[in-house]
Formats: C-alpha cells, sequence, structure tokens
C-alpha cells in the first residue's frame, strides 16, 4: 500500500507539471552520447521498460573502440521469446563485469580521464542488481548526475498502459502533462505529428549532431557506448553543448 501511495504521490506531481517536455526510451546498456542529450533535452525521461526486449537493441550491450575494432560489451542475461525488458535477469552467476572492466581498461588506460571513469564503472558494477532495466538506470542516472544534470524519472511501466506503438506514446505524454514530446528521428516512421497536435502536444525530433573529440585508433565513430567520451573527455557536459547550440 505504502509503494502504492508513493506512485501516486510522484504520478500526481509530475501531472502537475505545465509546459513540460517528456522524452521516452528503452533503458540500454551504456548508451551513447546521443541518448544522453536526448535526456537533457526534456523535463521528464520515461525509460519505456515494458516494451519486448530485443537482442538486436542494444539493451544488453554496447561497443567500445579498440586497436583493432569495434568491441561488443554484451551482459548475458536470462530472457526468452516474448519477454519485456523489466523482466529480464542478468547472469551473474558469471564474471562478466571483470571481462568488461578489462576490455575498459585495455582500450582506454591511456586515455586523459580513464582513472576516474574507471573508478566510476568499478563502483557501479560493484551494483548486486540482477534486473537488468534497474542494473542500466542505476548507470544512465549516475552519468547524467556526473555531467551535472537531472530529470524527473519514471518507468513506463508505473503507467499500467495497455496501449502500444505510437497510441501508448501518446497515452505516456498525456498522463504526464506533457505539451512537448521530444522524440528520436527513427520513430518518424510510425508517429503522426497531426494525432499529437489533436492532443495539444507539440512534437519535435531529437537534433542531436554528433561531433569529433580526441579519439584513438583511426577514423572518428560516434556510434559507440559513451564510455568512449568519458573516457577522452571526462564528464564535460559544456563540450557537448558548445557543439549542438540549442
Amino acid at each position: 500500500m505504502l509503494k502504492y501511495l508513493l506512485l501516486q504521490t510522484k504520478l500526481l506531481n509530475l501531472m502537475s507539471q505545465t509546459n513540460k517536455i517528456v522524452a521516452i526510451h528503452q533503458p540500454n546498456y551504456i548508451p551513447w552520447l546521443g541518448y544522453f542529450y536526448k535526456i537533457y533535452q526534456c523535463d521528464t525521461f520515461v525509460f519505456h521498460d515494458d516494451v519486448q526486449f530485443s537482442k538486436k537493441g542494444l539493451h544488453n550491450f554496447h561497443y567500445i573502440k579498440t586497436k583493432d575494432e569495434r568491441l561488443r560489451l554484451k551482459i548475458p542475461v536470462v530472457e526468452h521469446q516474448g519477454m519485456l525488458i523489466n523482466e529480464v535477469i542478468i547472469k551473474n552467476n558469471i564474471d562478466w563485469k571483470s571481462e568488461h572492466l578489462h576490455r575498459m581498461k585495455d582500450s582506454y588506460s591511456k586515455a586523459p580521464c580513464f582513472a576516474e571513469v574507471y573508478a566510476d564503472f568499478e563502483k557501479l558494477f560493484s551494483s548486486e542488481q540482477s534486473n537488468l532495466a534497474l542494473f542500466n538506470v542505476e548507470i544512465i542516472q549516475f552519468i547524467c548526475a556526473k555531467f551535472g544534470f537531472t530529470r524527473d524519472y519514471i518507468f513506463a511501466s508505473e503507467l499500467n498502459l495497455k496501449s502500444v506503438r505510437e497510441e501508448k506514446v501518446l497515452d505516456i505524454n498525456r498522463g504526464l502533462n506533457a505539451k512537448v514530446y521530444y522524440s528520436g528521428t527513427g520513430a518518424s516512421v510510425y508517429q503522426n505529428e497531426e494525432d499529437f497536435q489533436a492532443r495539444g502536444i507539440e512534437l519535435k525530433y531529437s537534433n542531436y549532431q554528433p561531433f569529433k573529440y580526441p579519439q584513438f585508433w583511426g577514423e572518428f565513430e560516434s556510434n559507440i557506448s559513451i564510455i568512449d567520451y568519458l573516457m577522452h573527455c571526462g564528464y564535460d557536459w559544456g563540450r557537448v553543448l558548445d557543439n549542438n547550440k540549442l
């Protein structure tokens, strides 16, 4: 009962806010820099945890850059067809964390900000959290705080919606009293701007522009985990904003 009352209070507080920007995304594993820019652009960020887990969806893996090629860091999980992201359990009986830390050290030990960032990930990986979604969110929220910003966070599952695709996105925004929905560009294939306008919601798409920063080994790559940026540039959010003027 207490948990229910706290959730209702949280939702009422979120709904009472006006002129609010909402963004939504699955809770991915150590996502790319553009994911954090999306969080920065909104007032309330919704972790879309009650959608189907995908082996291709970056929910339990991402890439770092090495001297040879991109390397995938993957969390071993217990999952089956049709499972939701928030139902997926991490196989913590396998020592995958040591392997990921070893790969980070091997790739970035000479990077300018290695010592601080590596120490942070050692602490993050000390978590005994076995739920994939919750583990990923712990990392995401930690990085945002180190960048110097935080937002109102909520899980889509807390809204207890039964709708899907665009209708669910609309229901989330309506339930949170959104005035602006800040969407990823990939959703443009199934979203109709008129549907948002009919509900008094302005639809905006992400304007994040990948930019070059000091990076090891050959041509610059942007579509890799934020680990790469952190190792080279630390928690310098000003550099991101300087290269993405609002």
